[in-house]
């Protein structure tokens, strides 16, 4: 008779070798907490690269204001009345280029006679007024058919628009020769320190409104003011 068959070890039910839930729980807490720090970590990091970007253009920021005052603080290139080279290229109160030349012209021109800073003022307003400090070879005939009280056409030309009776063309012409005869019939004048200046230059020019060279005035006075400082 056969024996009845035994159930062997491999047919033994076993302990089930899965962690306990509150285990798995505890583990995902741990992960969830771990994975909350690294997001922290992460903020934490953007923010201090924001705030080590926003630092960078601050500091910049200052900088530019402490160098740019610094920088417009610095004395100006020299301008020497001799070199035209060193004239403001952006020009003086709207006044640039070849009108600076001729009103270096004049003021040196004045200097050499002795007439300072009231009487340069003068000859660069007069020059101003008459023919926007340019050395024109033509005048008020030309451009608009002025007359001089006896009916004769107008003769005047140059800078100071000097009609025949102050010298011969090419003395008019040039910006030299004619501030120096500007200049020696101001000189004249004995009392022209103390009148107005256009009052003063009207005797001179003996145009037809004594007070029309006042518009000139302060542009000319900025002029003779930035061109007569010393050479260096």
């Amino acid at each position: 008779m056969t024996a009845p068959r035994t159930r062997g070890t491999a047919g033994t039910r076993t302990t089930s070798t899965r962690r306990p839930a509150a285990s798995r729980e505890a583990t995902n807490r741990r992960r969830r907490e771990a994975r909350r720090r690294a997001a922290r970590r992460a903020r934490r990091k953007r923010i201090l690269q924001r705030v080590a970007v926003s630092a960078a253009v601050v500091a910049a920021v200052a900088v530019l204001f402490v160098l740019i005052p610094l920088g417009l603080a610095r004395d100006p290139a020299p301008v020497c009345l001799d070199r035209p080279s060193t004239f403001p290229q952006a020009g003086v109160a709207g006044w640039s280029g070849e009108q600076l030349e001729n009103a270096a012209t004049i003021i040196r021109t004045a200097d050499e006679l002795g007439f300072a800073r009231d009487g340069q003022i003068l000859g660069v307003m007069t020059a101003m007024g008459e023919s926007s400090l340019r050395n024109i070879a033509y005048g008020d005939w030309e451009t608009r058919g002025w007359t001089n009280p006896d009916g004769s056409r107008t003769t005047s030309i140059g800078l100071f628009q000097q009609q025949d009776w102050w010298g011969s063309a090419e003395q008019r012409m040039d910006p030299a020769t004619a501030a120096r005869l500007f200049f020696e019939r101001l000189g004249r004048i004995p009392d022209w320190r103390s009148m107005a200046p256009s009052h003063a230059i009207h005797r001179v020019q003996v145009n037809t409104d004594r007070d029309y060279y006042t518009r000139y005035q302060e542009d000319a006075t900025a002029v003779v003011d930035v061109l007569s400082g010393p050479c260096e």
